[in-house]
Protein backbone atom coordinates (compact mmCIF):
# COMPACT_ATOMS: atom_id res chain seq x y z
CA UNK A 1 0.00 0.00 0.00
CA UNK A 2 1.31 3.27 -0.84
CA UNK A 3 1.53 5.70 2.14
CA UNK A 4 1.07 9.75 1.37
CA UNK A 5 2.94 12.12 3.50
CA UNK A 6 1.25 14.43 5.35
CA UNK A 7 2.58 17.79 5.55
CA UNK A 8 1.58 19.99 8.32
CA UNK A 9 3.35 23.13 9.05
CA UNK A 10 2.94 25.35 12.44
CA UNK A 11 3.18 29.08 11.91
CA UNK A 12 3.80 31.87 14.37
CA UNK A 13 4.54 35.51 13.77
CA UNK A 14 5.50 38.66 15.93
CA UNK A 15 4.50 41.97 14.84
CA UNK A 16 5.67 46.19 14.87
CA UNK A 17 2.47 46.08 17.33
CA UNK A 18 -1.40 45.50 17.41
CA UNK A 19 -3.94 48.06 17.34
CA UNK A 20 -7.01 47.75 19.30
CA UNK A 21 -9.58 48.82 16.77
CA UNK A 22 -10.04 46.79 13.97
CA UNK A 23 -8.41 45.79 11.59
CA UNK A 24 -6.37 45.96 14.09
CA UNK A 25 -3.37 44.67 11.66
CA UNK A 26 -3.38 48.13 9.86
CA UNK A 27 -0.77 50.23 9.92
CA UNK A 28 1.51 46.81 11.52
CA UNK A 29 4.17 45.05 10.33
CA UNK A 30 5.60 41.34 10.27
CA UNK A 31 8.70 41.52 11.74
CA UNK A 32 9.82 37.61 12.16
CA UNK A 33 8.38 34.38 10.49
CA UNK A 34 8.84 31.30 12.06
CA UNK A 35 7.54 27.56 11.10
CA UNK A 36 7.55 23.64 11.93
CA UNK A 37 6.86 21.38 9.78
CA UNK A 38 5.42 17.81 10.29
CA UNK A 39 5.19 15.03 8.21
CA UNK A 40 3.15 11.73 9.06
CA UNK A 41 3.01 13.55 13.09
CA UNK A 42 6.30 13.72 13.01
CA UNK A 43 8.38 17.01 13.67
CA UNK A 44 11.07 17.39 11.30
CA UNK A 45 14.61 19.16 10.08
CA UNK A 46 13.40 21.20 7.91
CA UNK A 47 11.91 24.64 9.08
CA UNK A 48 11.70 28.00 8.11
CA UNK A 49 12.41 31.06 10.16
CA UNK A 50 13.53 34.78 8.95
CA UNK A 51 13.61 37.88 10.48
CA UNK A 52 12.00 41.00 8.27
CA UNK A 53 13.00 45.04 8.48
CA UNK A 54 9.19 46.33 8.69
CA UNK A 55 10.64 49.81 7.79
CA UNK A 56 8.72 51.38 10.60
CA UNK A 57 9.29 52.13 14.64
CA UNK A 58 8.18 48.72 16.64
CA UNK A 59 6.00 50.55 19.12
CA UNK A 60 6.95 49.82 23.03
CA UNK A 61 4.11 47.58 23.85
CA UNK A 62 5.48 44.84 21.26
CA UNK A 63 9.16 45.25 21.93
CA UNK A 64 8.34 44.25 25.86
CA UNK A 65 6.16 41.02 24.40
CA UNK A 66 9.39 40.13 21.88
CA UNK A 67 12.42 41.83 22.56
CA UNK A 68 13.10 42.36 19.02
CA UNK A 69 14.18 46.13 18.14
CA UNK A 70 14.64 48.32 14.84
CA UNK A 71 18.45 48.57 15.37
CA UNK A 72 18.64 44.18 15.18
CA UNK A 73 16.32 44.36 11.84
CA UNK A 74 18.06 47.15 9.94
CA UNK A 75 20.01 45.23 7.74
CA UNK A 76 17.35 42.03 7.58
CA UNK A 77 15.60 41.56 4.44
CA UNK A 78 11.84 43.15 3.73
CA UNK A 79 9.00 41.64 3.13
CA UNK A 80 8.90 41.74 -0.83
CA UNK A 81 12.45 39.44 -1.01
CA UNK A 82 11.42 36.73 1.43
CA UNK A 83 7.72 36.33 -0.16
CA UNK A 84 8.74 33.51 -2.62
CA UNK A 85 10.74 31.40 -0.83
CA UNK A 86 7.83 32.02 2.33
CA UNK A 87 5.04 31.32 0.08
CA UNK A 88 6.95 28.24 -1.35
CA UNK A 89 7.61 26.49 1.72
CA UNK A 90 3.59 26.46 2.71
CA UNK A 91 1.87 26.13 -0.35
CA UNK A 92 -0.70 22.92 -0.19
CA UNK A 93 0.01 22.14 3.44
CA UNK A 94 -1.96 22.30 5.99
CA UNK A 95 -1.29 25.53 8.04
CA UNK A 96 -1.64 25.33 11.94
CA UNK A 97 -1.75 28.26 13.96
CA UNK A 98 -2.74 29.39 17.62
CA UNK A 99 -5.38 32.71 17.24
CA UNK A 100 -4.95 31.85 13.48
CA UNK A 101 -6.76 34.93 12.11
CA UNK A 102 -4.60 37.22 13.60
CA UNK A 103 -1.40 35.91 11.59
CA UNK A 104 -3.93 34.75 8.96
CA UNK A 105 -4.68 39.02 8.75
CA UNK A 106 -0.95 40.19 9.00
CA UNK A 107 0.23 37.72 5.94
CA UNK A 108 -2.50 38.78 3.61
CA UNK A 109 -1.86 42.29 4.64
CA UNK A 110 1.65 42.34 3.74
CA UNK A 111 0.63 40.53 0.76
CA UNK A 112 -1.48 43.16 -0.57
CA UNK A 113 1.10 46.27 -0.25
CA UNK A 114 2.96 44.20 -2.69
CA UNK A 115 0.31 45.07 -5.53
CA UNK A 116 1.38 41.97 -7.66
CA UNK A 117 -1.71 39.65 -6.88
CA UNK A 118 -0.22 36.82 -4.74
CA UNK A 119 -3.24 34.91 -3.37
CA UNK A 120 -4.77 34.75 -0.28
CA UNK A 121 -2.97 32.50 2.49
CA UNK A 122 -6.82 30.87 2.35
CA UNK A 123 -6.64 30.15 -1.17
CA UNK A 124 -3.53 28.04 -0.88
CA UNK A 125 -3.65 26.31 2.64
CA UNK A 126 -6.00 24.39 4.52
CA UNK A 127 -5.83 26.56 8.09
CA UNK A 128 -6.63 24.76 11.63
CA UNK A 129 -6.79 26.80 14.70
CA UNK A 130 -5.29 25.25 17.68
CA UNK A 131 -7.08 28.08 20.00
CA UNK A 132 -10.13 26.55 18.78
CA UNK A 133 -9.55 22.75 19.50
CA UNK A 134 -8.29 23.76 22.43
CA UNK A 135 -11.28 25.92 24.16
CA UNK A 136 -13.48 23.00 22.55
CA UNK A 137 -10.83 20.36 24.51
CA UNK A 138 -10.50 22.77 27.88
CA UNK A 139 -13.80 25.07 28.02
CA UNK A 140 -13.78 27.65 30.49
CA UNK A 141 -9.97 27.37 31.11
CA UNK A 142 -7.27 29.30 29.94
CA UNK A 143 -5.92 28.42 26.94
CA UNK A 144 -2.95 30.65 25.71
CA UNK A 145 0.23 29.15 24.53
CA UNK A 146 2.01 29.04 27.90
CA UNK A 147 -1.07 27.42 29.72
CA UNK A 148 -1.08 24.80 27.23
CA UNK A 149 2.33 23.63 27.60
CA UNK A 150 2.20 23.70 31.33
CA UNK A 151 -1.09 21.11 31.00
CA UNK A 152 0.78 19.07 28.78
CA UNK A 153 3.87 19.50 30.78
CA UNK A 154 5.98 20.79 27.78
CA UNK A 155 9.09 22.78 28.85
CA UNK A 156 9.21 26.29 27.53
CA UNK A 157 11.33 27.46 29.99
CA UNK A 158 13.67 28.97 27.32
CA UNK A 159 10.37 31.20 26.78
CA UNK A 160 11.58 34.49 28.26
CA UNK A 161 10.19 36.18 25.69
CA UNK A 162 8.03 35.62 22.47
CA UNK A 163 9.83 34.51 19.21
CA UNK A 164 8.44 33.17 16.20
CA UNK A 165 10.60 29.68 15.84
CA UNK A 166 10.39 29.01 19.79
CA UNK A 167 6.86 29.55 19.52
CA UNK A 168 5.94 27.43 16.61
CA UNK A 169 7.82 24.39 18.38
CA UNK A 170 5.93 24.84 21.81
CA UNK A 171 2.63 25.03 19.36
CA UNK A 172 3.84 21.69 17.37
CA UNK A 173 4.20 19.77 20.34
CA UNK A 174 0.61 21.25 21.98
CA UNK A 175 -0.92 20.37 18.84
CA UNK A 176 0.26 16.55 18.55
CA UNK A 177 -0.52 16.63 22.33
CA UNK A 178 -4.16 17.73 21.63
CA UNK A 179 -4.66 15.59 18.36
CA UNK A 180 -3.47 12.36 19.44
CA UNK A 181 -6.14 9.23 19.22
CA UNK A 182 -5.80 6.40 21.54
CA UNK A 183 -6.75 3.58 18.44
CA UNK A 184 -6.59 1.02 20.96
CA UNK A 185 -6.48 -0.38 24.71
CA UNK A 186 -5.33 -3.67 23.98
CA UNK A 187 -1.89 -4.69 25.89
CA UNK A 188 0.99 -5.68 23.37
CA UNK A 189 3.91 -7.71 25.17
CA UNK A 190 6.91 -9.42 23.29
CA UNK A 191 6.92 -13.16 22.47
CA UNK A 192 9.20 -13.87 25.66
CA UNK A 193 6.54 -11.49 28.01
CA UNK A 194 3.91 -13.42 26.28
CA UNK A 195 5.27 -16.86 27.53
CA UNK A 196 6.33 -15.89 30.72
CA UNK A 197 2.44 -15.15 31.66
CA UNK A 198 1.08 -18.07 30.02
CA UNK A 199 3.65 -20.30 32.41
CA UNK A 200 2.73 -18.48 35.34
CA UNK A 201 -1.34 -18.54 34.39
CA UNK A 202 -0.54 -22.24 34.50
CA UNK A 203 0.98 -22.54 37.86
CA UNK A 204 -1.93 -20.87 39.73
CA UNK A 205 -4.49 -22.63 37.55
CA UNK A 206 -2.96 -25.61 38.91
CA UNK A 207 -3.27 -24.31 43.14
CA UNK A 208 -6.42 -24.94 44.38
CA UNK A 209 -8.05 -21.74 45.96
CA UNK A 210 -8.17 -21.45 49.72
CA UNK A 211 -11.71 -20.30 50.31
CA UNK A 212 -12.74 -18.57 53.66
CA UNK A 213 -16.38 -18.63 54.54
CA UNK A 214 -17.88 -16.10 56.52
CA UNK A 215 -18.80 -17.18 60.65
CA UNK A 216 -21.97 -17.03 62.25
CA UNK A 217 -21.28 -13.63 64.23
CA UNK A 218 -20.46 -12.41 60.89
CA UNK A 219 -23.85 -13.30 59.07
CA UNK A 220 -25.83 -12.08 61.75
CA UNK A 221 -24.10 -8.79 61.82
CA UNK A 222 -24.48 -8.91 57.78
CA UNK A 223 -28.13 -9.46 58.33
CA UNK A 224 -28.41 -6.98 61.18
CA UNK A 225 -27.05 -4.29 58.37
CA UNK A 226 -28.97 -5.14 55.32
CA UNK A 227 -32.10 -4.75 57.44
CA UNK A 228 -30.99 -1.88 59.18
CA UNK A 229 -30.81 -0.52 55.07
CA UNK A 230 -34.32 -1.96 54.52
CA UNK A 231 -35.75 0.24 57.75
CA UNK A 232 -34.06 2.97 56.29
CA UNK A 233 -34.56 2.70 52.32
CA UNK A 234 -37.45 0.66 52.00
CA UNK A 235 -35.73 -2.33 50.12
CA UNK A 236 -32.25 -3.54 49.81
CA UNK A 237 -31.32 -4.97 45.80
CA UNK A 238 -29.09 -7.68 46.89
CA UNK A 239 -31.36 -9.90 49.05
CA UNK A 240 -31.88 -13.64 47.64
Amino acid sequence: MKKFNIRQVVLDTETTGMNLSYPYYIGHRIIEIGIIEIINRNITKNYFHTYINPQQTISKEAFNIHGISNEFLYKKPIFSNIVDNFLNYIKGSELIIHNAQFDINFLNYELSLLKKNFPKIEDICTIKDTLKIARNLFPGKRNSLNSLCSRFNIDKSKRNLHGALLDAKLLAYVFLFMTTEQNSFELKFSKEKNNELENLFKKFKKKKLLIITASNQELKLHKLNLNLIKKKCGFYLWKK
